[in-house]
């Protein structure tokens, strides 16, 4: 009888090494079970394939030799039930019945009968699921985004752009085109070596209008060569640097000059030549900037749409720096997030991206404003808060060198509704209120120095990422009203259409704005991504 007995524990024993998950293996008795480790890596969900157990050297006590029953409560909260038939013959096929229940916020397993093989489903980030047999590297099925990709990725879009004036222009020598088509190119190349801890990043663009020469260019976005040490990275070349946390006015972005013929809502920029040190400690990020060479703004031609009230002479600015354009400008920001709170100070000596325009008159007796671009001395200031469904923003700069210093602040908040009327939508309304202290005529003139923005964003949450945002910016001193609305939607995998409609109203005629009264756009552009 424990000879029989014997050998149903030791045929018990091999079949839990083959079948169950290592935090139920014993290396004798199973009085006291180990926890359940996790391989190296592993995401919650993920389950350690079983390892065998080596054979004890010790005999059974005859006095323990009756185990039709064997109940363990491992760690995990886990569950194991197992049932050994008593009658069964020293020659008959040993039957084990397992149920492993595993009650945490882990997967739930449930019913393994003793396979052969071992099959895990694991869950990844974009709850994928992958499958793979332990036994088996073969049938490893992974999604794409798992695979290991080249060093080379050549990506980018094309557009195709129309715009449309629905009035006449307000002056008599601007052009009478109602629908101006245009294209853009912008492809990005990225090769990466030394273990992806090198990059090289090319990122031309291409701006083809068929009425205004000044939007028909060649831009270099990006041309850059990054170097990611540990807790460090350092930049050579031309690139694109955002800093702001606010919606409506980006005071404290200051490093790329604004493209102002790609749209009039000063998002868009040129690349900078640059040299950029980034260094990461526990108390915060801080990138040091060299900025050699000027990028000049770009205006509509002098007989273009959104050009105002008199053409702008950008072919020959003036400077205050000697050297001109070729003065090399330094910069400087530290940023640390803390808790619920992200902030940024950043500082700023160089030529100003925002020149003063100064009238002026042409040899043919045209009036014109030139383009003046002094040297400035800017710190910024920049705050974001998070509490819940609240997002609350500051930006904040003062500035040295056009005048008398002056001060000016753009803050406000952003709630979104989450699931409105129990869909998958997101509804956001924004307020923010923008000033700005600058009163003397050495300094550039400002639309935005007294105005309160408002807005609303709606987010589908679809499969075609539908997302709207639309809201007025309003002077609250002479009531002057502008009103932006921006949506897009993806067509398919590769195609994506934009709309944006900028339109005006109750603008009195000593506001500055009223040169662009007649300037209501529609821009429909149509992405194709490859």
């Amino acid at each position: 009888m424990v000879h029989q007995s014997l050998r149903f524990y030791l045929a018990a024993m091999i079949l839990f090494a083959g079948t169950l998950p290592q935090s139920v293996l014993a290396a004798e008795h199973v009085a006291s079970p180990a926890p359940v480790e996790k391989s190296p890596g592993a995401a919650p969900g993920d389950i350690s394939p079983p390892q065998p157990v080596a054979p004890s050297d010790e005999k059974p006590d005859p006095a323990n030799e009756k185990t039709p029953d064997i109940e363990v409560e491992p760690a995990l909260s886990s569950k194991v039930d197992v049932k050994i038939d008593p009658d069964a013959g020293a020659d008959d096929d040993v039957k084990l019945d397992t149920d492993v229940k595993v009650d945490d916020e882990w997967d739930d397993i449930e019913a393994i009968e003793a396979p052969s093989k071992t099959e895990t489903t694991a869950k990844t980030d974009d709850d994928a699921d992958v499958e793979w047999d332990d036994d088996d590297p073969e049938t490893d099925k992974t999604t794409a985004e798992d695979k290991p990709k080249g060093p080379l990725s050549i990506s980018g879009v094309i557009a195709a752009e129309f715009r449309v004036f629905p009035y006449n222009p307000g002056f008599a020598d601007q052009k009478k085109s109602t629908l101006s088509p245009g294209l853009i190119i912008e492809p990005e190349i990225i090769y990466k070596w030394n273990n992806d801890k090198t990059r090289l990043t090319v990122k031309p663009y291409v701006l083809l209008d068929a009425d205004d020469d000044n939007r028909t260019y060649f831009d270099v976005r990006e041309a850059n060569i990054l170097h990611q040490g540990q807790g460090w990275d350092i930049l050579f070349g031309i690139s694109k640097v955002f800093w702001g946390v606010a919606e409506s006015r980006h005071l404290v972005d200051i490093i790329n000059q604004t493209d102002g013929v790609v749209d009039i809502d000063n998002e868009d920029k040129l690349g900078q030549p640059m040299i950029t040190l980034t260094i990461e400690r526990d108390w915060g990020a801080v990138s040091m900037f060299v900025l050699p060479g000027f990028r000049k703004r770009s205006f509509p031609g002098d007989k273009n749409r959104l050009r105002g009230p008199l053409p702008i002479a950008d072919d020959n600015p003036s400077f205050e720096a000697r050297s001109g354009k070729r003065h090399v400008d330094y910069a400087a920001r530290w940023s640390k997030t803390i808790g619920d709170w992200d902030l940024g100070v950043s500082h700023f000596y160089g030529t100003s991206r925002e020149p003063r325009l100064l009238p002026s008159v042409r040899a043919d007796g045209q009036a014109v404003l030139f383009p003046r671009y002094d040297l400035i001395n800017q710190t910024g200031l920049d705050v974001q808060y998070t509490n819940g469904a609240w997002l609350w923003k500051l930006e904040a700069i003062s500035r040295s060198g056009q005048g008398k210093r002056f001060y000016a602040a753009v803050g406000g908040f952003e709630y979104t509704e989450y699931q409105i009327f129990d869909s998958s939508a997101d509804l956001g309304f924004l307020m923010e209120f923008q000033y700005d202290g600058r009163k003397n005529i050495d300094a550039p003139v400002t639309f935005n120095d007294n105005d309160l923005f408002l807005a609303t964003r709606l987010a589908l949450n679809d499969e075609a990422d539908t997302t709207m945002l639309a809201g007025p910016v309003i002077d609250v001193e002479t009531g002057a009203t502008f009103v932006a609305v921006e949506a897009e939607r993806r067509i398919g995998a590769n195609w994506k259409v934009d709309l944006e409609w900028r339109f005006s109203f109750f603008i009195p005629d000593n506001d500055l704005a009223a040169g662009f009264r007649k300037d209501d756009v529609l821009t429909l552009r149509l992405n194709r991504y490859f």
